[in-house]
């Protein structure tokens, strides 16, 4: 299978990259941030089979282009697409700055819909999309203080996965959302020092990375909460 995880460089992203190298036959392209962190990553896989591309996601309007421009030159189709990468501000909402919503907006929300239009071209029948939303923005759940912004913009996620499964529906693509609750990652511990979470970034990360070869054949337009616990 060829898979684009964004968001592969540390946390479950990086776990899950490192699980789907075990299968020789998968060839897994990450994006981040930090290029350092991503070749360690791409060091780490067995098989040699996840490669890197370093982007800044609240830039991606800017640079679509050339991250389409990298995945053509790697794949002829994209079987899998997890949006893993997220931004997270802990402050109250009348203490949060309407840039750092902006920027949890751009990072949890905007960039997962820019990353879906560029790559539907090159998906086909049977091809996965997984959205990676969170507690937070699971309607009906417990929500905390400090997290508004993250919590809407991870909510309007979930809700764009309902909707452009009904629009793939047609193209045999299926749209899928994992809702996570607390896993042990370095955003976890910036976001609330101190805190244990009951569930490790490798549990999450495998969890994920089963869920995204495997679970279109059950699930379609389904917002799935993953969670021992909330947060």
């Amino acid at each position: 299978m060829n898979i684009i995880i964004t968001g592969g460089s540390r946390g479950i992203g990086r776990e899950a990259a490192l699980y789907l190298s075990k299968n020789r036959d998968n060839q897994i392209l990450i994006t981040g941030r930090d290029e350092k962190s991503l070749k360690k990553v791409s060091e780490l896989a067995e098989n040699d089979n996840i490669f890197y591309y370093v982007v800044d996601l609240n830039k991606l309007d800017t640079a679509s282009a050339s991250f389409m421009a990298h995945c053509t030159s790697l794949f002829s189709i994209i079987d899998v697409l997890i949006n893993n990468a997220g931004y997270l501000v802990n402050k109250s909402f009348t203490s949060l700055s309407i840039a750092e919503m902006r920027s949890m907006m751009e990072t949890n929300f905007f960039a997962p819909v820019t990353i879906i239009r560029a790559c539907l071209p090159l998906m086909r029948k049977g091809s996965h999309i997984v959205n990676i939303s969170s507690m937070g923005g699971f309607q009906g759940s417990v929500k905390f203080k400090g997290l508004s912004g993250y919590s809407a913009a991870k909510a309007a996620l979930a809700s764009i996965t309902e909707c452009l499964a009904n629009e793939f529906s047609e193209l045999g693509i299926s749209v899928n959302c994992l809702a996570l609750g607390s896993a042990q990652t370095e955003m976890l511990e910036e976001a609330f020092p101190g805190y244990k979470a009951p569930v490790t970034a490798v549990e999450m990360g495998e969890f994920i990375g089963n869920f995204a070869v495997t679970g279109n054949k059950i699930f379609n337009g389904k917002i799935l909460p993953v969670a021992l616990t909330t947060p």
